[in-house]
């Protein structure tokens, strides 16, 4: 793996630069049935998710009606006023999601949280699949596994939805942030693997709302970008004016219609972890459903009846940030100390609204490998979806697994590892 480049960076880490997400070789195994299911949320999900987008950045029918309170969404980091009554290709702002889900001791899968704005690992899917067939080619062949290599070009297919030049001349670029970011190896090969060029913001500039990319034969017209920096770095002049990432007037491009962005700007909010809370009445607001897939049950820290419950049981709940990730600003209760729960009681009641729990699930857990025999590690899945001219779900997604014994801590840069995902065909 580290020889292929499949490494990932950890920021502030002393053992180096970059490190290889640990891989276990025993695939995790979903039947067609089981799926079918898990598709059909998703699908339901990221429909739902669209529809707020598109409104609470323009008529607000939801918030005017309090399905979701106006303050909580208003007062999220992520949310962007420059978006408001912004018109976006297609009317789709989610084109790019993965979502976490987690299984109990029953077999019922929960929504964990939302990734839509620059959701990373799906390279990892794709690479440990290429390994693992070379390492287990005639287990792989008799398994009727669903295939998962087609994921480039399908997202290709939607980055060039969005052009507003048709298809076949459409230009794309993936947009990075630079070598030294921890999902480098993902934009490198995303980009190699549609075709399409690499660029950091110093590559591309604006000339009379126009975006053009600097290459060897001068200036290119680029139609679409995906980018893979968070809203705060992508346009000095609109978001943060000390941004050295991202490209000047790029906003300015984007909303004269004469490039698309793929995720469009102010998705994040639909992260956030509070907002997370109300999905189940997004859902229900917007298309009339009640979802396929539940949350886990959420607490929302901005409201002092949960408030007081949460403090008064935090030894039983994983406590939060709303605009964290990575496993980062977490606190797990059952595991923590005195002082940890301490500190947090103090982050909550200086800070309420920036703080959820949930309760300390018994996850599910899969067979790795460990010195030669089997043991029991935790595990969760994030599939990823995108939003084109219909939804996909990619059949599987990122098993991450909590490599350290009892550890409910997945996530990559907390010391977790991946495996294979199988679904099997019908």
């Amino acid at each position: 793996m580290y020889r292929m480049g499949i490494t990932f960076a950890v920021y502030g880490g002393a053992e180096g630069a970059e490190k290889i997400l640990p891989f276990d070789i025993i695939p995790r195994i979903i039947d067609a049935s089981e799926w079918n299911k898990i598709e059909q949320g998703l699908k339901q999900r990221g429909h739902a998710i669209n529809l707020f987008l598109a409104d609470i950045y323009g008529k607000q029918r939801i918030l005017s009606e309090k399905i979701v309170p106006r303050e909580l969404v208003l007062s999220a980091p992520t949310y962007r006023p420059q978006c408001v009554g912004l018109t976006v290709p297609r009317g789709i702002w989610n084109h790019i999601s993965g979502t976490d889900l987690i299984r109990d001791e029953t077999g019922q899968f929960y929504v964990l949280e939302d990734n839509v704005r620059c959701p990373s690992g799906v390279s990892y899917v794709l690479e440990n699949r290429r390994i693992l067939k070379r390492a287990l080619p005639q287990v792989f062949d008799a398994s009727r596994v669903r295939a998962v290599d087609d994921y480039p070009s399908r997202l290709l297919n939607v980055l060039e939805f969005l052009a507003p030049t048709p298809m076949d001349s459409a230009v794309t670029v993936v947009l990075t942030p630079g070598m030294y970011n921890s999902a480098y190896f993902e934009h490198a090969f995303l980009a190699q693997q549609m075709g399409i060029e690499l660029v950091e913001g110093r590559d591309l500039l604006v000339i009379d709302d126009a975006v053009y990319m600097r290459n060897t034969r001068g200036l290119e017209r680029v139609d679409v970008i995906y980018r893979r920096i968070d809203d705060d770095f992508l346009d000095p002049l609109a978001f943060r004016s000390d941004s050295l990432l991202g490209v000047p007037g790029l906003m300015r491009a984007y909303q004269a219609g004469n490039v698309a962005l793929a995720n469009a700007p102010g998705t994040g909010v639909a992260d956030d972890k509070a907002v997370y809370a109300y999905m189940p009445k997004i859902i229900k607001y917007y298309l009339g459903e009640e979802p396929l897939i539940p949350n886990v049950p959420t607490y929302l820290c901005g409201e002092k009846r949960d408030r007081d419950y949460v403090i008064a049981n935090m030894e039983n709940m994983v406590i939060k940030a709303t605009d964290g990730s990575g496993g980062y600003g977490m606190l797990v209760g059952p595991t923590s100390t005195a002082s940890d729960r301490a500190l947090f009681r103090e982050k909550i009641t200086a800070h309420p609204r920036q703080y959820i729990a949930q309760p300390a699930m018994s996850l599910s857990r899969a067979p790795v490998l460990v010195e030669g025999h089997f043991e029991g590690r935790h595990v969760d899945l994030r599939p990823y979806v995108l939003y084109g001219q219909e939804i996909y779900v990619l059949p599987g997604g990122l098993t991450r697994v909590a490599l350290k014994r009892d550890s409910l801590v997945v996530n990559s840069s907390q010391g977790g590892g991946s495996k294979d995902t199988w679904v099997l065909q019908s």
